[in-house]
């Protein structure tokens, strides 16, 4: 084919493709589009069945983890890929720190996932420096390991949370740091509500792109899980892992605080029903299906 008949053509590198950037003698101002490229989304994939979703949210979205025939294969070549990662992937990325260390840090973060982030607790467990810890969590969230979602933006009549959560990016790569195998394991775990919390946050904000993301906190315990704001537009979510969500006192005080046009309580129901005061809660997939549908 002529190369002038050509509409584009894409180089498609992987984490480490800012580190090639910097090395390009062209600074490809004005020519470059960055584009964060999830794993699998459950709008990706057949999730008309309640089966489907589940399974994704348990094995994450990594193709071979999801299309494994079972989940012990699933899970081995999930803690496969976190040991490659960490002894072979972050030398080749020219980070040169310890994988034993980073890897109890990587697992403290699947802990405290969802959490907020205290960076002189964890360096006390590591024995290392604050300033080491956060370090590590920068290093982690360049390589899309995990997401720091920032603390909305100061309201001077509130006192307001600072500290930054953190959650693993992929609900599967969480499971396995967790060594959570199958759905009972799930199910029974404490991380249960902060894993579904999780993977809506990753599944939302990958149909969001343009939109802030922030989460709210006050001293006093209002709390909203997930802002999400585009000019004067403010959307407030709520992320229950229960078929009967019910939200606590702490939601409805960051409403009356924060005032969004649109809040909803997200949680595996079967479909949309209202709540008190024009709250409305929802399935995920229909959450997901009206962005996609905004966005053309």
């Amino acid at each position: 084919m002529d190369l002038k008949t050509r509409n584009g053509q894409f180089l498609i590198l992987g984490s480490a493709s800012p580190d090639l950037i910097r090395q390009s003698s062209e600074s490809l101002a004005g020519r470059i589009s960055y584009l964060d490229l999830s794993p699998f989304l459950l709008s990706e994939i057949n999730a008309s069945s309640t089966d489907k979703t589940r399974d994704l949210w348990l094995r994450g979205g990594f193709p071979r983890s999801f299309l494994a025939p079972d989940l012990d294969l699933a899970f081995k070549w999930r803690g496969d890929f976190i040991l490659t990662f960490l002894e072979r992937d972050l030398g080749a990325m020219g980070f040169s720190l310890p994988p034993a260390r980073l890897g109890r840090f990587w697992k403290m973060c699947a802990h405290l996932h969802g959490s907020l982030f205290n960076a002189s607790k964890l360096a006390d467990s590591l024995g290392v420096s604050s300033h080491t810890t956060r370090s590590y969590l920068d290093l982690l969230e360049q390589t899309f390991m995990t997401r720091v979602l920032l603390s909305d933006t100061p309201n001077l009549k509130k006192r307001l949370v600072k500290s930054p959560k953190v959650y693993i990016r992929d609900s599967g790569i969480l499971h396995a740091l967790l060594a959570i195998r199958t759905q009972d394991d799930l199910l029974s775990h404490p991380v249960l509500g902060v894993s579904f919390e999780g993977f809506a946050i990753e599944n939302i904000l990958a149909c969001t792109p343009g939109w802030e993301a922030s989460f709210y906190r006050t001293s006093a315990g209002a709390e909203i899980d997930l802002l999400l704001r585009q000019g004067r537009k403010t959307l407030a979510f709520e992320f229950k892992s229960s078929s009967t969500p019910k939200v606590a006192r702490g939601f409805w005080s960051a409403l009356d605080d924060i005032c969004p046009d649109e809040a909803y309580v997200v949680a595996p129901v079967d479909e949309s029903y209202p709540l008190k005061g024009g709250i409305t809660a929802s399935p995920l997939g229909e959450i997901l299906a009206k962005f996609l549908k905004m966005s053309g």
